[in-house]
């Protein structure tokens, strides 16, 4: 009997390990992160539309339509011809496919945006789980089973910080010039955080509670935010490109690469409620909210920790559309191209659609990160097992670091829109 009555007095513990395993298998089995990603549109050049010998079918490929492999050898200097050139449009064809399973698999860094994708979840779900099950009067106890999202939580943390930064280090994934600047900004984040952490910034500005923090704490907490800031400004620069064009705010009136009305009100709202989730933590404005809205300070402290639940929950529904307008980047290039002269110069176009193509888990996980690690570190902050030493610094850099996310990413797309806005930067 009493071995039946211990039992039972794990059973919060017990729930959250069977919640994690029955979110861990179907997502692994039935392959959501493919799902996820499944019926986007993306875009190769053939490389023969007709192939002589009737075999084999349309090849995606880099070099001109219809060009035969040669080597080096074969090369030969190509003669300037005052005569008329011909260019013949049937073979500046470009294909449109609808993603699927055995496409995606064939991607480079699927694996590891899947790896992000389904321990994210679980993680979530623990939190959610937590939230009803938690027992208030024993918090700190094993059997309270806040263990398993304390731990899930902080791994997908670290995962997704991890292959953050391996995708930055990617060569070909993005240009040498926004490897600088995230470096830059990383520098810029860190000094801005000790300004926050070391009360250069006075409290009265921001409204966080570092009473727990003592010195290693205070540039522990800094250098992780301006590892954060460096981390996503490469992320945040694509997502700036893909709300120019998702809004179409070029005016290009190219249906090929149009948002749908329901991904455009998307992209809006998550640019609105992310920018409320960053503001409404500084004092002013937020002592402006709280007296229009009639709120009590805990019900104001929940409307926080809702905010960043909404931008964390926006930024992931508008994952799909992002990535889409990433994908319709090089189509938009493929078309400046194709008109832009009298003779079109297709390889920097067919390089570009090659790479949107190539690198699309990539990217896919770059738009993904804001959303998991808003909703992550929120959720720690929410769900910390009490029996970890200094649990309410877990806590409280849990909120400072979902506020410090959302900063830096309608910052960082703000200031990109901003650019592109007078012409300082433009999408090709």
């Amino acid at each position: 009997m009493m071995t039946m009555l211990s039992i039972f007095s794990y059973s919060n513990l017990f729930l959250q390990v069977t919640l994690a395993l029955c979110l861990y298998l179907p997502l692994s089995l039935l392959r959501i992160p493919a799902l996820f990603l499944h019926g986007l549109h993306t875009y190769v050049h053939p490389d023969d539309v007709a192939p002589a010998g009737g075999s084999g079918g349309i090849r995606a490929a880099i070099r001109r339509p219809g060009a035969a492999a040669v080597s080096d050898s074969e090369l030969k200097p190509r003669k300037r011809s005052k005569d008329k050139v011909e260019f013949d449009e049937q073979k500046a064809q470009i294909f449109r496919l609808k993603l699927n399973e055995p496409h995606l698999q064939t991607r480079l860094y699927f694996s590891e945006f899947q790896s992000a994708f389904s321990s994210t979840i679980v993680a979530l779900g623990s939190f959610f789980l937590q939230n009803f099950i938690s027992d208030p009067e024993n918090p700190g106890d094993l059997k309270n089973g806040a263990i398993i999202p304390t731990l899930l939580g902080l791994a997908g943390i670290v995962r997704i910080l991890f292959l953050i930064v391996k995708f930055s280090l990617e060569r070909a994934a993005s240009r040498r010039s926004e490897k600088q600047m995230s470096v830059l900004l990383g520098i810029l984040g860190s000094f801005f955080g000790v300004a926050i952490m070391f009360d250069i910034i006075p409290n009265r500005i921001l409204d966080f509670d570092m009473k727990s923090f003592d010195g290693f704490a205070r540039s522990l907490t800094a250098i992780l935010m301006g590892f954060i800031a460096g981390a996503l400004y490469i992320p945040a620069s694509r997502n700036a490109r893909s709300f120019w064009l998702g809004t179409d705010q070029i005016r290009c009136n190219l249906s090929i690469i149009q948002c749908e009305q329901t991904a455009r009100m998307l992209l809006y709202a998550n640019f609105l409620c992310t920018t409320f989730a960053s503001v409404i933590w500084i004092i002013p404005f937020s002592e402006v909210v709280k007296k229009n809205l009639g709120m009590s300070s805990s019900d104001f402290e929940k409307l926080r920790i809702w905010s960043l639940l909404g931008s964390g929950l926006l930024q992931f529904l508008t994952v799909r559309p992002n990535l889409q307008m990433y994908l319709n980047e090089g189509v938009l290039s493929w078309y400046q191209r194709l008109h832009g002269g009298k003779v079109p110069e297709l390889d920097y176009s067919r390089a570009k659609v090659f790479l949107h193509n190539h690198f699309l888990s990539l990217v896919a996980l770059q738009f993904f990160t804001p959303a998991a690690l808003t909703l992550l570190f929120t959720g720690l902050s929410l769900s910390v097992w009490r029996v970890i030493p200094l649990w309410v610094l877990v806590r409280e850099v849990g909120l400072i670091m979902g506020w410090w996310i959302n900063l830096v990413w309608v910052m960082s797309t703000s200031a990109n829109i901003v650019l592109y806005r007078l012409g300082l930067l433009y999408v090709s």
